[in-house]
């Protein structure tokens, strides 16, 4: 299981195993705070991606979920991050992926989880 989670309301000293998906780290917050969370930059949107979203996040972003998905299945490099946050997964058997934005369930985490979802069924 995958849950979204803003990268500010996360303890660290919770147990939950976590994954930062953030290509920038989120102001304002401490490494310390985030001790032994993984940050994985090579699963996140790239920075054209990012700012396009934010232009209009609400109108463009089914488009947004279908390119990033794209470049996820394109690069070699996400394709890397992806297998080894599958790893982590299958390791803890839950995972958290942790972002700034200020709503995770709609935000590129629930894009990633998704297709961490659907690619790791056949992984296994």
């Amino acid at each position: 299981m995958y849950h979204l989670q803003r990268a500010y309301d996360f303890d660290a000293q919770s147990g939950q195993h976590a994954v930062l998906l953030d290509r920038l780290w989120p102001r304002g917050l401490s490494k310390q705070k985030l001790e032994g969370v993984v940050w994985e930059k090579d699963a996140t949107p790239s920075t054209e991606l990012r700012h396009w979203l934010h232009e209009d996040h609400e109108g463009r972003f089914d488009s947004f979920s279908t390119r990033f998905t794209q470049e996820l299945t394109d690069s070699e490099v996400a394709q890397q991050a992806l297998q080894r946050i599958r790893s982590l997964h299958r390791e803890h058997g839950a995972l958290t992926l942790l972002t700034a934005a200020r709503d995770p369930e709609h935000s590129h985490l629930s894009v990633l989880a998704r297709v961490l979802k659907q690619r790791g069924k056949t992984a296994h």
